[in-house]
């Protein structure tokens, strides 16, 4: 590790920061259908539609994390993780998403626990992410009551299995995105638009959690349980009262809608008055709300990617169209706004402040961590440089400029406790599938998906010896 002088360290962080970054099982394990796993939603709408992933790219053998874990741990050790989130695949774990274990599973995730804690590198593990077991999704997935009864004894099953080392669990990663894309814009499986089963499937995915966390807190585990959410800041056009209120009802969409029950156990008023008023509530029953109310989480993941802007709807909404919550809102393209223009996303880092200190000011300064960061480039190859390695300063010049307003926060008091990058290692990424990469290592496809540690890693390294840069 290279120590630098401490006094040359102008962002300096807490000596216990957490400094890693972030997966997912069927983004990197591979083996999608060996040692008895069960299929996905991914799986399968890979074989029935494979024209929608780009370059005809599936799930099936990804980034071979399954097989290349030992390997893939070293290196992290090596550019200085001390943490490491990954999730657990349901459909792996449980082929139909209940009944039956598959022993192989619980194998391969223990090595892996182990593996981790053996390199000094505290595993954080997830329960979901994205990745519905096709058995429960046949029968309606999150939509169907039946799927919260099944994740309870998923989820149980994992504190029984893993918990004696395992402290630090999360029940869901980014939940409103299957909600948007399986169930509003049509970009995850089942590809439903339907406002109402978009309601309740985020519902039932809220009650999850609050039953998953009342479970762990039963079984008198000693370690911390939380929740990993996509707080996208909702920034008006203007101060002009109608901006204003476009950017408060999106924010109550797309961040409060889950911020708020998982934080304070309640659901944020201006949303349950629009799904009141347009006849969208979802079924809830007798005792569903106390247990979301008693069973908040201890610590709360934050993935920040980019802004969302926002305006005053310029034209009425179709009246025959679909409901969609932008009937509340038009989405504005500020002039002048900083790009990734592989991934066609704002680049402001100022964003991530915003959302420490909001957390700090109005939801009581809970124990946070940035969970996901990052910056996805399509064609890293062309800056390889001789010796093999890509040379992605803009990944440098990236994170640095987040660490530098999450370090700000920190020391206004934000109760921040680490940063991971998504991700490890180039990764498949859903319906892109390669075509950006992310990580800190690179995976050369065409020769078994060889690893490269790219500058970033080596520059990262140097951060976590120093806490600080």
């Amino acid at each position: 590790m290279t120590r630098t002088n401490n006094e040359s360290i102008q962002f300096k962080f807490p000596e216990d920061f957490w400094w890693g970054s972030s997966a997912s099982a069927t983004q990197t394990e591979g083996a999608a259908d060996l040692d008895g796993k069960g299929k996905n939603i991914w799986d399968h709408w890979f074989e029935i539609e494979a024209n929608r992933f780009f370059d005809g790219v599936g799930p099936q053998n990804t980034s071979q994390f399954y097989y290349k874990y030992k390997e893939d741990i070293q290196l992290m050790k090596e550019i200085g993780h001390n943490s490491f989130r990954l999730s657990i695949s349901w459909s792996r774990l449980f082929p139909e998403g209940k009944g039956e274990m598959n022993e192989k599973a619980v194998e391969f995730y223990n090595n892996v626990i182990d593996a981790l804690i053996a390199a000094e590198i505290e595993p954080f593990v997830n329960l979901y992410h994205f990745d519905m077991p096709m058995a429960l999704q046949e029968t309606g997935g999150w939509n169907n009551r039946e799927t919260v009864d099944a994740y309870e004894k998923y989820a149980e099953t994992c504190f029984s299995l893993f918990g004696d080392r395992v402290k630090k669990w999360f029940t869901h990663n980014e939940p409103i995105v299957p909600v948007e894309g399986g169930y509003l814009y049509d970009f995850h499986y089942p590809n439903e638009v339907n406002f109402q089963k978009a309601v309740q499937v985020a519902y039932h995915t809220i009650l999850s959690s609050a039953k998953a966390i009342k479970i762990y807190k039963t079984m008198k585990l000693d370690g911390k349980i939380g929740i990993i959410l996509n707080l996208t800041p909702s920034y008006p056009r203007s101060q002009h009262p109608a901006d204003l209120k476009a950017s408060v009802l999106c924010d109550a969409f797309f961040n409060r809608s889950f911020l708020d029950p998982s934080v304070k156990g309640t659901f944020p008023t201006e949303l349950v008055d629009i799904l009141k008023e347009e006849g969208y509530m979802p079924v809830i029953e007798d005792g569903d709300l106390t247990i979301i109310k008693e069973n908040t989480v201890d610590l709360l993941g934050v993935n920040y990617y980019q802004p969302r802007r926002v305006k005053a709807k310029d034209s009425f909404p179709n009246p025959d169209g679909p409901f969609m919550p932008d009937r509340y809102f038009d989405n504005y393209i500020m002039p002048g706004r900083k790009m990734n223009v592989y991934r066609g996303w704002e680049i402001y880092e100022k964003g991530v402040y915003d959302i420490l200190t909001n957390l700090k000011d109005n939801y009581g300064n809970i124990e946070c961590f940035i969970s996901e960061n990052g910056m996805g480039v399509e064609g890293e190859e062309r800056f390889r440089n001789e010796d093999g390695m890509i040379e992605d300063d803009y990944r440098i010049d990236f994170i640095s400029e987040h660490l530098k307003w999450v370090h700000k926060a920190l020391i206004e008091g934000s109760n921040v406790k680490g940063y991971h990058l998504w991700t490890f290692m180039d990764n498949w990424s859903w319906s892109n599938a390669y075509k950006n990469r992310y990580g800190f290592v690179s995976v050369n496809l065409e020769k078994d998906n060889e690893r490269t540690v790219k500058k970033s890693g080596y520059w990262f390294k140097d951060v976590a010896a120093n806490n600080g840069f």
